[in-house]
């Protein structure tokens, strides 16, 4: 893409989106034996119905634990500048938000139990209209940009 943003976010994130595409895999598998089990038992429902749940939610599991954490690590992509901050995500659908720090009214950081187990954090700018993040950063580089980013929107503020 011409013009991507600069900065990635930390290489970690990739094993924190495997180990939730891993749970997430699981869960969906075990909905999958529970269809096969309530359509082939509970309702006499031909065999191959049941399996047809369990080889979609085994189909799953590729994409939520490899595939999907490698896209979004390769297009998720920001940049700080002056007077708007960029950001760029998506998997198949590329999204770019250019965020005028005039607009920005607070920002946030945010982190979950594997997160915080890995040093990451999630941060996340907040305007009138709706809220962006910026996921899996390392929490000394989310805390600058958070500074940086309060400076900016106060020094863009008193300008207008």
């Amino acid at each position: 893409m011409d013009n991507e943003p600069k900065e990635s976010i930390d290489p970690r994130a990739r094993k924190v989106w495997m180990i939730g595409g891993t749970i997430g895999s699981v869960i969906v598998l075990l909905i999958a034996i529970g269809l096969y089990a309530l359509i082939t038992i509970g309702y006499g429902a031909p065999d191959w119905m049941g399996w047809v749940a369990l080889a979609l939610g085994i189909a799953y599991a590729p994409w939520g634990i490899y595939f999907s954490p490698w896209l979004r690590m390769r297009f998720w992509r920001y940049e700080l500048r002056e007077n708007e901050l960029e950001i760029q995500h998506g998997i198949f659908v590329i999204k770019r938000h250019l965020i005028p720090m005039v607009r920005v009214q607070y920002v946030d950081t945010e982190h979950g139990p594997l997160m915080r187990y890995f040093g990451l954090t999630t941060l996340s700018i907040s305007t009138a209209a709706t809220k962006f993040a910026i996921p899996a950063l390392p929490k000394q580089r989310a805390e600058q940009l958070r500074g940086e980013i309060a400076t900016l929107a106060r020094v863009s503020e008193e300008d207008v």
